[in-house]
């Protein structure tokens, strides 16, 4: 039958890749002095040798060293082994099917070494990472329940649930297990699981058709769709016309998907309303109230209630029985169920406490209503109404708790709202002439695709400038509120505003492989990760819960006994019941108002907002141990080039002492330093372009033999001559001759904190270069201010002494450490770190990587490369040094905070158990109705969630805002 097809929409896009790519090849760039560029790449494996890096204790010596790396290359399936005695480490290469990289931890120690495995490039390889919604946790017992079960299973590498946002990140084996065990393992712990994302390298897009369609359409439709290229798999949930396409972004999409299917089947009206079902105990528990707290005091009502239907059973007590029967077993079996699987696993969480409060009023009140019924002069007291009002108590408090909770995601939420949701979708010609253009869904945006940016419009996806000139406002995703000049050539990111100008933009990047998806996942991971200081509470969960339940019983049995044994006068007990009811109620009231809830929210609410308060002000913080650690800071290691200084070194000043035409000179300079990728380099050979103005990007003439020494400079053949650029080092070691003259050039290079480079040709010195980095305007007040904040700075640079020792004094940097290699920079962080530092490193480069890593927390500047954001802890999105002072400041903030949270949640239990065991009672009368403990417990977590929601309105130091407002002026200058 024919049909027709009214719409197609896009519900979901997302790519299934959790974690940046993992960095197998690293390049280690330094430069000390001039055009020296040494490029060193570590080994990058293939499909058949792994890396593994150990890290060896006990090693003294190169002996040490020796004996060790012999023991290793005994093993069958070893490809190298490199021992670093003075860093405590060792580097293997092997063939992992010959050999296990256990077997080699095995034998370093029978070498009569101690050993531990730090990475494993294998495991790496073979890791995949999924995130899961979990429905029904309570408290911090029910979420370290699960990390428990998920990481018994067999595969799985780690573990992280988050109480807070109620999700799971797993890191998992996809040889071992699917995710599919992962959520059956999550579901026979008694929740509910949903699967958010798998580590699966495609892209996936939900469409949703409204109409209506046969079995027979929807086939057509599904092969249809497997037919397409790059397509690898189609899934049709039968029922709601919902089809998953899982398919290779870099050879389809979603339009083409759309299409097919639009000129596959037709269909007739129809459409899919949903709708929202919620519950509440409310209805049934006010009247409750009413006829036990208020109706019996208000005469006429009250003689109506206390009438009696069978012996002594009232009116008021059969109408409180059938009202508080739905609550306690309909509104509250989420209690029962939450409870049953609690305890089916061996561990006791809040819904145990609140079944078992509940159920002790439910049961004693029908015991009465009971005896009441058989009994001519029975008089007991009902507790309908504490069962009831609990239940609904808790349930409010729980939706409340949610509503907070989801206002500390709203840095998520906003950033995923900056994509816009249309884009303009321009037609090229083969000359790439625009020939048409077209509006169309923003999640409908593929690869290569050309869009038309507007003013006054966000730019729809990520791409690189074809046509046009703007100024594009990037505050949105950088913090930067300048906005930033944009021609042809330039990157766009996807989110940001367009002000003043027409661009067209080629698409390189969509969904989640886009700036704003990479940011809002890194923030999400952020919100996963555990702050260390969260292990308390998780210790504590362990046996709070049984401890609770002791006090509870405990605090019956002795009213109890104290009431029977006449320890205190009758005229305590309230005219409206026994010892045993009395007793009954403090016992209650102990077990609800004891909740861990509030301590399990304590430090992962205060997280999630401090991180996203961090990524609105363009500060990524990686995670709660990355936050926790940046408050403790008291020492900071700056690289020079590119993190306090500006990062793009002109040419300032050329001085030949041999006859020679400059665009010759500069012809055979730039002809060598071309092959460098070092900034001065790069400086060189932009400068030499001035005296080529008739070409844009000029063939040089062939270098050949080019080398690059390490920390010294580059060499090679350029026209039959050979050519040296680099510092005074490589001269002396090539016997090239300095003159006096040319000393003092370089000395005054040096003390205009400018780095001089030397250029010899045949071995004889033709000229001197200077090279001038110019500060950031922000530099030396950032310093000052961190001075003000008792935090020592230090500046580790690979240049030589005398310009690094210049820009130093210029900043107000006391400590300075020149000619540092990479590994050096490092040496010098662990040095820190060993003298008792709590050390934060701040560089730009790849070859700050291994002290970024080695820092106890590394600062990447965001304009810096790949690999030094990937090894960083905080990135710097502005590459703005005020932010350093930003991310420590907010750290210490967040802690303060999250400290605070720890007084709120302890305090009410310190305070409220006691209380509610009638510590008061004796002196004052005074007693805590546990529908009143109930609503105190709930109260405690709303509360902490919303001392946490108070970061919102964090403020930088009024410093920052000084400084900023002046290198704004600074930069309009």
């Amino acid at each position: 039958m024919a049909t027709k097809l009214l719409s197609l929409t896009c519900i979901r896009k997302e790519r299934f890749s959790e974690r940046y790519p993992l960095v197998r090849k690293h390049l280690t760039r330094s430069r000390d002095g001039g055009g020296s560029s040494s490029e060193t790449a570590a080994f990058e494996m293939d499909d058949a040798i792994s890396r593994a890096v150990f890290q060896v204790l006990g090693m003294t010596c190169s002996a040490c060293a020796g004996s060790v790396e012999k023991a290793i290359k005994r093993l069958p399936g070893i490809h190298e082994a490199v021992i670093d005695a003075l860093n405590n480490r060792a580097q293997i290469l092997f063939y992992p099917k010959s050999v296990h990289v256990e077997t080699i931890r095995e034998t370093i120690e029978d070498a009569g070494f101690e050993a531990s495995l730090i990475e494993n490039e294998a495991n790496e390889r073979s890791k995949q990472v999924c995130r899961i919604r979990i429905n029904g946790m309570t408290c911090t017992s029910c979420s370290s329940t699960i990390e428990r079960v998920l990481q018994s299973v067999n595969g799985v590498q780690r573990a992280h649930v988050a109480l807070a946002i109620e999700e799971a990140e797993i890191h998992y084996d996809p040889r071992l297990l699917s995710y599919d065990k992962l959520l059956e393992e999550i579901e026979n712990a008694g929740f509910e699981a949903v699967l958010i994302s798998t580590g699966e390298d495609v892209s996936k897009i939900d469409l949703k058709i409204d109409g209506e369609f046969t079995d027979e359409s929807m086939e057509i439709i599904e092969r249809s769709l497997e037919a397409l290229p790059g397509v690898q798999s189609v899934e049709i949930s039968h029922g709601t016309d919902k089809i998953s396409v899982l398919y290779k972004p870099d050879v389809t999409g979603p339009r083409n998907f759309i299409q097919v299917i639009e000129s596959t089947v037709f269909g007739h009206s129809g459409h899919i309303k949903a709708t929202i079902f919620s519950e509440g105990g409310f209805g049934f528990t006010v009247p409750v109230f009413l006829t036990a707290m208020v109706f019996m005091y208000i005469p006429g009502i009250k003689d109506l209630l206390m009438l009696k239907v069978i012996n002594m059973l009232t009116i008021g007590e059969i109408i409180r029985w059938v009202l508080a029967t739905p609550v306690q077993f309909i509104i509250g079996w989420r209690f029962y169920t939450g409870s049953y699987n609690a305890i089916r696993r061996g561990s006791a969480n809040m819904d145990v406490l609140i079944a078992l409060g509940t159920n002790a009023a439910y049961f004693y009140s029908l015991y009465t209503v009971l005896r009441a019924a058989t009994s001519p002069d029975f008089k007991g007291v009902d507790f309908f109404e504490t069962s009831a009002m609990l239940i609904s108590f808790i349930i409010l408090g729980k939706y409340l708790e949610v509503m907070a909770k989801g206002k500390t995601s709203q840095a998520i939420a906003k950033l995923m709202n900056l994509a816009p949701d249309t884009a303009i979708l321009l037609t090229l010609d083969k000359e790439e002439n625009v020939t048409g253009e077209e509006e169309i869904d923003g999640r409908l945006i593929q690869k290569n695709d050309v869009i038309k940016i507007v003013p006054g419009a966000k730019v729809a996806s990520d791409g690189y400038v074809i046509w046009g000139q703007s100024h594009v406002n990037e505050s949105m995703i950088t913090g930067e509120a300048r906005p930033v000049a944009k021609r042809k050539g330039d990157t766009v990111i996807g989110g940001t505003l367009n002000e003043n100008g027409v661009l067209h933009v080629k698409v390189t990047r969509v969904g989640s492989e886009s700036a704003l998806a990479q940011i809002v996942r890194l923030v999400e991971s952020a919100q996963l990760a555990k702050a260390p200081v969260q292990k308390l509470a998780d210790r504590i969960s362990k046996f709070f819960v049984p401890l609770v339940i002791f006090l509870s019983f405990s605090t019956w049995l002795a009213w109890f006994l104290a009431g029977k044994l006449h320890w205190y006068p009758e005229s305590w007990i309230p005219s409206s019941m026994d010892s045993f009811e009395l007793a009954l109620q403090f016992g209650i009231s102990v077990m609800v108002i004891a909740c861990p809830c509030a301590l399990g929210l304590a430090t992962p609410t205060a997280v999630m907002v401090g991180t996203g308060v961090g990524a609105s002000q363009g500060v990524l913080i990686k995670g709660g141990q990355a936050l926790e650690r940046a408050h403790k800071v008291n020492c900071i290691v700056f690289d020079k080039t590119g993190t306090l200084t500006m990062g793009k070194p002109v040419v300032v000043k050329t001085n030949l002492l041999k006859n020679m035409v400059l665009r010759e000179f500069y012809e055979l300079v730039a002809a060598t330093e071309v092959n460098s990728e070092h900034p001065l380099a790069k400086a060189i050979v932009e400068y030499a372009k001035k005296f080529r103005d008739d070409e844009e990007n000029p063939a040089w003439p062939e270098a050949r033999d080019f080398v690059s020494i390490t920390g010294k400079g580059v060499k090679a053949t350029v026209k039959g001559r050979e050519i040296m650029v680099g510092n005074k080092n490589l001269m002396d070691d090539h016997k090239v001759f300095i003159p006096v003259d040319a000393e003092e050039l370089l000395a005054d290079s040096e003390d205009m904190a400018q780095t001089g480079i030397l250029v010899s040709i045949n071995s004889e010195l033709i000229g001197v270069l200077s090279v001038s980095d110019p500060l950031k305007p922000s530099a030396r007040e950032a310093i000052s201010i961190l001075k003000s904040m008792n935090i020592k700075s230090i500046m580790v640079t690979g240049d030589n002494w005398g310009t690094a020792n210049s820009i130093a004094r210029e900043v107000g940097i006391d400590s300075v450490i020149a000619e540092a290699k990479p590994e050096q920079k490092a040496e010098k962080v662990k040095e820190l770190q060993a003298a008792g530092h709590v050390v934060a490193m701040v560089g730009d480069g790849i070859n700050d990587s291994p002290a970024l890593v080695a820092a106890d927390v590394g600062m990447a500047i965001g304009a810096g490369t790949d690999i030094a954001i990937e090894a960083a802890d905080i990135v710097l999105m502005k590459s703005n040094l005020e932010d350093v002072i930003t991310a420590i400041d907010l750290s210490r903030k967040t802690f303060s905070r999250i400290r605070l949270n720890y007084v709120w949640a302890l305090g009410y239990n310190l305070m409220g158990i006691p209380i509610a065991a009638g510590v008061l009672f004796p002196a004052t009368r005074f007693r805590l109705p546990p529908w009143i403990a109930g609503a105190a417990m709930a109260a405690s977590s709303v509360s902490v969630v919303c001392c946490s929601l108070l970061l919102k309105n964090y403020k930088r130091p009024k410093k920052l805002d000084h400084l900023e407002i002046r290198e704004i002026q600074v930069e309009r200058v």
